[in-house]
Order: structure tokens, then C-alpha cells, then sequence
């Protein structure tokens, strides 16, 4: 009896000092083996280490394959890019072969104004004129032929504007697209201007004479063209841009010295804005060749 008190007393004992030991079994307290169906856990002294295991580090697996990092930019070619380089400003033969071309015709007839007879000027430009009479009997050569002569000469503002405008919008959608919307601005706001003074003149509020007034000249094609191109520009180059050619058209209109020319301006000028969504896609499309090809 005295046996069993001590052996219940250490085992009190046990339990208050570890909270967690196994419960003796009689055959413990007989001193025979025990003989529990549930073994004690070799772990239980232990301290819990379960919240542990979410630290320990993933087994190795196939590594997933990733995006090629960019490339860096080296500092050069960041300063290239950033580079001014006036010379692209003018055409070339490779670069922009369409205003290259355009240009040098338009110098060729511009020398034969200069030094040619005068009575064989004013014929020319009588025969390419663009007036009700022609538009009316040989539309399409007209067309064609007033957009060789350069009213003013060749140093007048609307040559070196063709210079420059057709040169940089032939950089950004190309040749062909170029010339096309030159054509448009040229033929649309051509008839737009002509239309009307046939109609005067059938109505009896114009002279005949009004029929062959001469009309010839790259000023439409010019105005359409700067319209396109301000499209493409980034904010800060396009609204001074289209603020101060709007403005010397609004001028121009307001001294009324050729009120159906300057109107023809602003019908040219508004065209140009209008193909906007159209040069802007070709713009996109050909930025991408470009990068394409580079990467390639």
C-alpha cells in the first residue's frame, strides 16, 4: 500500500512538471510492462515547430521560362536619339523619294517661270489653270498640271513650307500616303472653290470672264499637308503649330484680297485635320515595320 502511494505521488508529480506525459497504466503501477494500445509519442517533449515548416524553402521543379529581359540602353545611343539632326528636315533621294522628286520638278518649272518668255509663261499657266472652263472640259490634266507651278516663285512661304511639311509627313507614312493627301487637299478644295463660281455664273451673279480665272499653283496641297502633319506631332509642336497657321489663314481671309484662294486655304487646311484617324494608323503600322525590321 505504501508502494502505491509513492508511486502515485511521483507520478503527480511528473505530470505537473510536464503537462503532457503519458498516463500510467496498472501494469506500470504493478511493475509489469505496459501494455497501453496507444504507445506514447516520441515527440511529445518536443516543442511544436508545425507554424516552422511554411519557412523551409520549396523543392526544386522545372523553372518556368520568363521574358527575355529589354536590353539596356547605352548612354550613346540614348544621347543619339535625342540628337538633334537638322539635315533630316530636307529631302533626299532614298529618304523621301517622292518630295525629293516633286521638288526638283517644281524647281525646274519655277526656273522656267524666272527666264522663260513671258508670253510663253503666262500661256502655260493659262493652259494648266484650273478655272470652270477647263475643269469642265479636261478635269484630270488640269488638276495634275496646276500642281507644277509655284505661285509667288520658288522662295515664296508656300514653297519652302512644301519643303519641309511633305519632307517630315513623308518620314512618318511614306511616299505614296504623302502624295495623297496632297492630292486631296488639292482636288477637294480646288473644286470646292470653282464649283461655286460656275453656279454664280449660271445664276447671272458673275461675269463670263469668271469662267477662265486663273488658278494654278501647290498652295491647297501645302495647307492639306500641314493639317496632316499636325496630327502627328507630339502636343507641344502640334497645337502652335496648327494656332499659327490657322491664324495667318484667318489673316489672309480678313485682308480679302483673294477671298475664293483663302478660302480654298481653310477648306485645305481643315481636310488635312480630317485624315487625322487615317495618317495616324499609317503612322502606326509603319512604325512597326520599322521596329520589326531593326529587330529582325
Amino acid at each position: 500500500m505504501e508502494r502505491k502511494e509513492r508511486l502515485t505521488v511521483e507520478r503527480t508529480a511528473a505530470e505537473g512538471t510536464t503537462g503532457s506525459s503519458a498516463p500510467v497504466s496498472d501494469g506500470a503501477a504493478n511493475g509489469s510492462p505496459p501494455h497501453d494500445a496507444h504507445p506514447p509519442r516520441y515527440d511529445a517533449c518536443l516543442p511544436d515547430v508545425s507554424g516552422l515548416l511554411d519557412g523551409m524553402p520549396r523543392q526544386r521543379g522545372p523553372v518556368p521560362d520568363l521574358p527575355a529581359p529589354a536590353p539596356a540602353v547605352e548612354p550613346s545611343e540614348a544621347r543619339s536619339r535625342l540628337r538633334v539632326r537638322p539635315w533630316r528636315l530636307l529631302p533626299t533621294p532614298t529618304g523621301t523619294p517622292f518630295t525629293f522628286g516633286y521638288g526638283a520638278v517644281l524647281a525646274l518649272t519655277s526656273l522656267v517661270t524666272e527666264y522663260a518668255d513671258p508670253a510663253l509663261v503666262h500661256h502655260l499657266h493659262q493652259a494648266s489653270s484650273t478655272d470652270v472652263a477647263h475643269l469642265v472640259q479636261t478635269p484630270v490634266p488640269v488638276l495634275l498640271a496646276s500642281a507644277l507651278w509655284i505661285a509667288g516663285g520658288i522662295l515664296s512661304p508656300y514653297a519652302i513650307g512644301l519643303v519641309l511639311v511633305l519632307t517630315a509627313l513623308e518620314r512618318r507614312i511614306g511616299g505614296l500616303r504623302t502624295a495623297g493627301v496632297f492630292l486631296l487637299g488639292h482636288v477637294l478644295a480646288t473644286l470646292a472653290t470653282e464649283v461655286p463660281v460656275g453656279l454664280a455664273v449660271l445664276a447671272g451673279h458673275l461675269p463670263d470672264s469668271s469662267l477662265h480665272r486663273l488658278d494654278y499653283g501647290v498652295s491647297f496641297g501645302v495647307a492639306a499637308g500641314v493639317g496632316a502633319l499636325a496630327g502627328l506631332l507630339t502636343p507641344w509642336l502640334r497645337w502652335p503649330l496648327l494656332a499659327a497657321f490657322g491664324a495667318m489663314l484667318v489673316q489672309d481671309l480678313l485682308a480679302f484680297a483673294d477671298p475664293m484662294t483663302n478660302w480654298g486655304h481653310l477648306m485645305a487646311f481643315a481636310i488635312g485635320i480630317a485624315t487625322w484617324p487615317v495618317t495616324r494608323g499609317w503612322h502606326r503600322a509603319r512604325t512597326a515595320r520599322e521596329r520589326s525590321a531593326v529587330a529582325a
